[in-house]
């Protein structure tokens, strides 16, 4: 049975700034370079060895792992949601799918409007889902969620994997011919950019109105790519919703169990990262190495990773202290945060603002950027919920999605 105490919910909150902060760590790559870059080092920006490294520790530590902890939250919070509706004697399937659409359509804005490395559609599209397990018993969930996980790894690794490998094969062996070669030759054109494919891609940087267009001119073809990994975003999310109702994520089980997640899943998991990412290193960022390793390979301990780090968040912050404090008020005004790193970060690499967009490389980014955001984050997040019951896009989204202006500011003490 989960818990609804306030030390047990800061658990939550905690995992959630953490998963927060480390995604930005990551989209800072997409928003500041050349859009193949995030996913295959070599595109551009990739010529000192602090590139490498950066690119190194971020596999190992984060690229993947927080975004999959973010989504075990996503899970808990959703059923957390749901349960406390039913509390309130609201109708529970109201209220979570008026969440999820809101969501969606905060989601569709972010990338139509500002980027286009959003998450949120995604996850919107997962948790209208969802819902149908919120009455399964633990175990049940469970068993869907290994099962959803087992099936898209497996067809992860059976299907794309092979085909990148086979594309460099026919590419060193020259056999390319007709459709065939036109299509590698325009996948490598993406992963070995000319200047004039570079300035092409970054034409849509330049003002808002370019980048809209961009982007509806991709239609829904970039959500669609959320049937290719369905079944880790849901497996994920279920898992989420099953070490809620256990207890985990809310801090309820005992030291040895966390103790235990921490030193097999997190500290196995980043001994997997490091040997991929250092036969990728060896194999000198091949095309096909960065795929397979990333977008592959990982799927098969991801997820058990992610549950590593939360017990270790958990274990790490028993006594939450000033520093938890403020990393569970990051957690606690998570949909800000991520909203607001974009909005922040977008202006400073788009044409019509600072126009970094190409001008720096990985490892400057996150020099850079990465520390003053996350500083930036620490200090403003609790000094608003000093003042605010939510974080401003959690008022905006809670309000809409309820169709009636919420409460926002705390009530002042009396003189």
């Amino acid at each position: 049975m989960a818990t609804t105490s306030p030390i047990r919910i800061v658990t939550l909150d905690l995992v959630r700034g953490i998963a927060v902060m480390g995604i930005f760590s990551v989209n800072i790559v997409g928003m500041g370079l050349y859009g193949p870059a995030y996913s295959h080092p070599p595109a551009f920006g990739f010529e000192g060895l602090g590139d490498k490294l950066m690119w190194l520790a971020n596999f190992i530590l984060v690229d993947g792992k927080m975004r999959t902890l973010f989504t075990l939250l996503f899970g808990a919070s959703s059923l957390l949601v749901i349960e406390r509706s039913i509390e309130a004697g609201r109708k529970a399937g109201r209220a979570h799918y008026a969440r999820m659409i809101t969501l969606l359509l905060f989601g569709l804005a972010h990338f139509y409007l500002v980027w286009q490395g959003d998450i949120l559609t995604e996850y919107a599209l997962g948790g209208l889902l969802i819902f149908l397990w919120r009455n399964r018993k633990t175990k049940t969930i469970l068993i869907w969620a290994v099962v959803l996980l087992v099936i898209n790894a497996g067809l992860v690794n059976s299907f794309p994997v092979p085909d990148q490998f086979r594309a460099a094969e026919e590419l060193r062996s020259g056999t390319l011919e007709g459709d065939r070669r036109e299509q590698v030759e325009s996948m490598l054109e993406s992963l070995d950019p000319s200047p004039e494919h570079i300035a092409e891609e970054a034409e849509k940087e330049e003002n808002p109105a370019a980048y809209l267009r961009d982007g509806i001119g991709q239609g829904w073809q970039p959500h669609l790519s959320i049937l290719f990994w369905v079944g880790e975003l849901l497996g994920t999310m279920l898992v989420g919703m099953a070490l809620y109702r256990m207890g985990f994520l809310s801090g309820a089980m005992r030291d040895s169990v966390y103790r235990r997640w921490a030193i097999w899943a997190a500290g196995g998991g980043i001994v997997l990262s490091a040997a991929l990412g250092l036969l990728v290193w060896q194999k000198d960022f091949g095309f096909e190495w960065t795929f397979a390793a990333r977008n592959a390979w990982q799927t098969l301990f991801r997820v058990p990773m992610a549950i590593g780090y939360a017990a270790l968040i958990i274990l790490l912050f028993r006594r939450v202290g000033a520093l938890g404090e403020r990393i569970a008020a990051v957690g606690r005004t998570a949909f800000s945060n991520y909203l607001g790193a974009s909005l922040l970060m977008v202006p400073v690499f788009q044409g019509w603002g600072l126009g970094l967009y190409d001008e720096l490389s990985r490892g400057q980014l996150w020099l850079f950027f990465v520390p003053a955001v996350w500083a930036l984050m620490l200090l403003w997040s609790p000094w608003w919920l000093q003042h605010y019951r939510y974080g401003p896009l959690e008022w905006l989204w809670r309000s809409i999605a309820r169709g009636q202006v919420q409460p926002l500011r705390r009530a002042q003490p009396a003189a």
